[in-house]
Parts: structure tokens; sequence; C-alpha cells
């Protein structure tokens, strides 16, 4: 079975109409591997010895070697040994290797399978999506399927075709970076997931003391209410097990909420089933997260307990009229109405909108002073907007309500109600800048009371260029592990210190910390260097007793912050290899280390491109970027898989969205009638 790109054979729908498998869109049997055309030759400790292929859902043995899920079993169905080492090994104490592992596999870049008609190379994991939505030779392929008869469908006897049908196949995802021993070691630090696919081989030739149990269906966890908050309780056999989800925001970043950017799908999330990317966090086991630096979030994350209760919103996705079932609350005056009209489409109205957890609906929590609503005086602090030029927000959202202001030109009509006693606990605030405003919520514990303090990002992270001039032995390496590389597996970041070695040079200089970026060595650029040709670069200029190395230096600033944020944050190791950077680190550096890259939407009807957007510029605020906030099934932006959240937009149809305001940005998008260019900064999200 091969899978390099020389054994590999190109499906070519001219040739047959026989069916392929929908994830790798090759011809093979069902207890067989996915079949890849790699682009690149695959480094050897990322294959398997028994196919010598690269892994597909590793196993690791208690004797310390990996082999593919499938391989392994296939194996042990016959032999009750290690093929490398013969030890005496049952499938059952194997183990699914780390989420890291799995990263660095589905970031192996391949070639299209249609190589007749599509040229374009991607990434493992992002194969399945291609062919599904964008490949024009799978395309073809399908329609030529359906237009087959369907009385001609083969039968296999023992064995049945993996087609691009069969529904029982699944997917693969998960992140981090691997290390290998060369002096300078080289790291990948990727996003990846992976999954086991249900196997549809003949049931006689398994062995029944490998049969792994299968989940009933009926014990499945119930998927999350949209626009409500939720509390789940998620276990772990491991209490230092990774949950196996990416997250970004935090309150330096518009988006204010922590939202899950991925969920990797052989993760302990993934298992549970109930998460999904775009989902917010508000607590984890009781400390509130809604309002507080990335890092400190992260933190709270990674402390190790067997069982984790999260306080979840899942946002309503948006329609123009929402059915309100019985509103229960606190007792409130009649209700009364407000138009207010704006001297153009664009003006805002000064409000900043909220949710509570106390009480469905929307609330006003603030009025900017000079604003439209201000000026006109009838609103005041935590009324209730009932409905907004017609549409019921009794159960909507603040993001809901921005979208019917931002569509309802120069005349905004509110329905409000006033509470008999001002109550201002549980407010929530969503993380959607335009006449709404980002998230706050007043914690109820270190952050009570500081709603608001928070720093923009601008404030928070630092960047200081350092050159460090490192004398040592000839034979000496740095002793530091990197990772990153343009092109690489990991996406397009700088080459960076994942750790530095404790009896290595660079830990006796001290200079040289984990998370910095390394810009030059000996003279020589490494920024757009690949992270082969970085490596390579750098164990060739360490041979030399004297090395010059500028780094660049990103700074959490930690002030003003309290004693138990900074312990959180500051308590890591350098020397630990399995550290991985956070997204906050990435959205700090300058403008000339970001890679910026273009995704093109289309869609065939006039219906939404499927993404809400936080940032821009506002009245009495600074500008902060465009960061996507979530990705709607079902949509153009979802089916074309590229778009995540946390992505920065920096440009829409080739023009630049810097100092743009959130009620500019959106028009413009909804403008665009068939076809959209997004100029795109993507950073992977913090492992946790």
């Amino acid at each position: 079975m091969g899978t390099t790109t020389e054994e590999s054979v190109p499906v070519d729908q001219n040739i047959s109409t026989d069916s392929v498998c929908f994830e790798c869109g090759q011809q093979h049997w069902t207890r067989e591997n996915h079949l890849y055309n790699y682009q690149h030759e695959v480094d050897d400790d990322l294959v398997c010895h028994i196919c010598l292929q690269p892994l597909l859902q590793p196993l690791d043995t208690p004797c310390g070697h990996t082999f593919c899920h499938k391989c392994l079993k296939n194996f042990l169905q016959e032999k009750d040994f290690c093929p490398l080492d013969r030890k005496r090994l049952h499938f059952k104490l194997c183990k699914k290797s780390s989420i890291l592992v799995h990263k660095l596999l589905d970031k192996l870049l391949v070639y299209c399978p249609f190589s007749t008609v599509c040229t374009e190379v991607m990434q493992r994991c992002n194969l399945e999506a291609h062919l599904k939505n964008r490949c024009p030779g799978a395309y073809s392929h399908r329609k030529a399927l359906e237009n087959q008869n369907p009385c001609q469908e083969q039968e296999n006897g023992d064995e049945t075709r993996n087609t691009a049908t069969d529904p029982e196949v699944a997917i693969s995802s998960g992140t981090g970076h691997m290390e290998t021993e060369t002096g300078v070691i080289s790291a990948e630090y990727n996003s990846v997931a992976v999954t086991m696919p249900v196997r549809r081989d003949n049931c006689s030739l398994d062995n029944s003391a490998f049969e792994e149990p299968t989940e009933d269906p009926s014990t499945k966890p119930p998927s999350l209410p949209e626009g409500e908050i939720t509390t789940i309780e998620i276990s772990r056999s491991n209490p230092y097990m990774e949950l196996g989800v990416s997250i970004v925001g935090g309150n330096e970043t518009p988006l204010i909420n922590i939202v899950i950017q991925e969920v990797y799908r052989d993760g302990v999330i993934a298992r549970d089933g109930r998460l999904l990317a775009g989902d917010q966090i508000l607590q984890v086991n009781g400390v509130d997260i809604s309002n507080v630096p990335h890092d400190y979030a992260r933190a709270i994350f990674t402390q190790p307990c067997t069982v984790l209760h999260l306080t979840v919103l899942r946002e309503r996705r948006f329609s123009n009229r929402l059915q309100a079932p019985h509103d229960s609350g606190s007792p409130r005056d009649d209700s009364f109405h407000v138009i207010l009209h704006k001297r153009d489409s664009s003006e805002q109205l000064g409000i900043k909108l909220v949710r509570r957890t106390d009480e469905a609906g929307v609330f006003i929590l603030d009025l900017l002073e000079g604003g439209l609503a201000a000026q006109d005086g009838r609103l005041s602090c935590n009324d209730r907007v009932l409905a907004i030029n017609g549409h019921d927000l009794r159960h909507g959202t603040p993001e809901l309500a921005a979208q019917i202001i931002q569509a309802s030109g120069e005349r905004v009509h509110l329905v409000i109600t006033r509470a008999r006693r001002q109550n201002t606990n549980g407010i929530r605030e969503t993380g959607l800048h335009n006449n709404i405003c980002q998230y706050q919520h007043p914690s109820q514990q270190l952050y009570q009371g500081r709603t608001g303090s928070h720093k923009d990002l601008s404030q928070t992270i630092t960047c200081q260029e350092k050159q460090i001039l490192i004398k040592k032995e000839s034979h000496e390496s740095l002793g530091m592990t990197v990772a990153g590389g343009r092109g690489s597996k990991s996406g397009e970041l700088p080459i960076f210190v994942t750790s530095v070695q404790p009896h290595g040079c660079l830990a006796r200089d001290g200079k040289i910390k984990r998370g910095d970026i390394l810009l030059s060595i000996g003279g020589i650029d490494l920024t757009n260097l690949s992270h082969s040709e970085a490596v390579a670069t750098l164990k060739a200029s360490a041979a030399s007793p004297i090395v010059v190395l500028k780094t660049l230096e990103v700074q959490n600033d930690t002030k003003n912050q309290s004693d138990e944020e900074q312990i959180s944050m500051n308590n890591e190791n350098d020397c630990d290899v399995s550290w991985s950077p956070s997204w906050i680190m990435w959205l700090g550096l300058p403008s000339y280390l970001h890679s910026v890259h273009d995704i093109v939407l289309r869609r065939s009807n006039l219906g939404s491109w499927g993404f809400s957007i936080v940032g821009g510029y506002e009245e009495n605020h600074t500008y902060q970027p465009f960061f996507i906030k979530t990705v709607v099934l079902g949509t153009p932006a979802h089916s074309d898989g590229r778009l995540k959240c946390g992505d920065m937009i920096l440009a829409v149809n080739g023009v630049s969205t810097f100092g743009m305001s959130h009620s500019a940005l959106v028009p413009m998008l909804k403008e665009q009638r068939s076809k959209v260019i997004l100029s795109v900064v993507s950073w992977p999200g913090s492992l946790i």
C-alpha cells in the first residue's frame, strides 16, 4: 500500500467512475489506511514501520514505538509482540499518540488526487474539505457517479470499498510541536485533528480480545442550546491530560470572551461531543474567565483536575425574527418607544448592549458620553430592549441587535422596558464592536469591580529587538529547540524558541528565552526561510565559536495585574519542551512578521457569508483589528473551511480595513454579491 507521490496513482475522473474515498479521494479497502500523495519526503520519525508510510491515527506502544492504528491492529490479530523489538504486546495496552504528534501529521502537505484537473497542494487535514467543497475533479466525479445506473454497484464479497458516500469513515485534527535532537532541535507547531474511523471489515477477522468498546448512541450527550448560557461537566481519567482544543480571545482583544478556535477530534472535548468551534467559555470550575487576560484564562484551563465544570455560551444564529418563549424575569414597568434619527446610516448610537445571566434578553449597560442616545436623554442604564425596528429581541442577543441596527438606515425604533428596581448583578456584555461594545462581566472572584479597566492589545504586548553575542566551544550545540518557518506544517509562523536546554551555552548566557523570535544568525535573515532551511542555517552557524543572534523578545505586560494572575502566568519552566505559544504572543508581533493570505468565498444566493466580526474603530476608543468571532455551520465560510475564529481581516477585495469602523465594514461585506476576497492573518490558538 503506497502513499507517497511516486507510488500513489492519481484519480482521473475520465478513466473510471468507480467510487473513491470521500476523505482522501483515492480507492482503497475499508480495512486499509487512506492514501495520500505527499509533496515532500516525510521525516522517518513520522513513518509507521509496518506500512512504511506516514502515520495515520498513530498509537504508542508501552515499549516506546509508534504505528498506524489499523496497521498495528491488523498485525496483532495474528501476532502477540511488537513488530520492532518483538516484546510481548497487547493492543489494549497501546495508547493514542499525543495531540502534538497528530498535529504534525495532519499538517503534512499533499497533492489533490484529481491531478488532471486540480493542481492544488494543501495540508493533509484540509484535503477532505477541499474534495467536498472546492475541487472541480471531485465534483465531476460525483456527477459521473450520480449518472450511473444504481444497479451497477459492485459487490465485493468479504470486503467493501471505502467510498465517497460511505458515512462511516471519519476525518482527523489536534495541535502541538515536536523536537528532534540535533543541537538546534527542529520542532513544528501545528493545528490538527484525529479520530478513529469506524471499520467495516469482516468481523471474523478481528480477535475479540482486541475489540474496543463501542459507545451507546442513546448515552451521547445532547448538543448545547443556542442563545443560552449552559453549564456542562467534562470528565477525564488523567487530570493532566490536554483537553484537545485551542482558544482565542481575552480582554486584550475585541473578542473579549474566550472562544474555542478548534476542537481536535481525538481530544477529551471532542469525545464528549458537545462543544464546537465558536463556543464561548465563561467559567471554568467556578472561576469567571469572561473578562480576563488570555494567558490568565489559559492558566485556569490547565489546572489539573479530573472533572471540569464549564459554563458555556453558544450564540443563537441570526434570523429576521425570533420566536420568544415564555418571558420570565424581574418585574418591569410598561414598555415605551424611543425613535432615534441618525445623521447618516454610518453614525453610531453610542449604546453598549449586554446580556444578563439572571434574565433573558438584551440590556443597556452604558451610554457613551456625547453619543446620539445620550443626547436624546430617554434611555438609561439597565433598560431592557424588547424590539428594534419590529424585530423581537425578548430572547435575542446583543449580536443580533447590532445586525439589526446596522441594517436600519437612519431611523432606529426601539421598544424599551424599565425595571422597577435597578439590579446590575449578572450582566454580561457581548463581543461585538460597533454601536454595541465588548464583552464585560463583573467577576465573582479576581475581576470583581474591574469592568472596563482592561488594556487593549497595543498596551499589553511589547516587542524588543536584541542582538546577542555568544562565545562557545566549536563542538558545543546552542542547546535550544525551535519551531515555525514559512510554509511549514505549522502554518506561516516565524522561527521561534520553544525551549532552552538547562546545560547549553544559551542557558549559561541567559539572554535567550522561550518564545523569542529568531530574526537572524550571523547576519543571515531567518524570517523568510522555511523550517528546514532555518534549522540548517542555525546548525551551520552554530559550528562557529562566536555566534551573533538577532532576536525579538515578546513580552506580556503584567503591570497592574493581581498577584494571582502573575503567578499563574509566570510559573512555567523554560526547559519544558511540551510548551506551546500563546495566541496573544502572535498578535503582538510587528507587521513585517505577518503572513497575509487571501481567502476567496463564493455564494450562489444573497444569504449570509457565514461569519461574524468584532473590532474596528469606535468612538472614545483606539482602533483595533477586525477579528472573526464565529463561523456558522452550513454557510460559504464554513464550507470553505479555511476561516477560523480569531483570524484577523486586513482587507476586503483589496481595500484595507485599517481605521475602518465596524458599522462601515459590515455593509461593505453585505454588498458583495457572489464573491468576496478576504485578506487574512491566521494565528494558531493557544493549545489547552
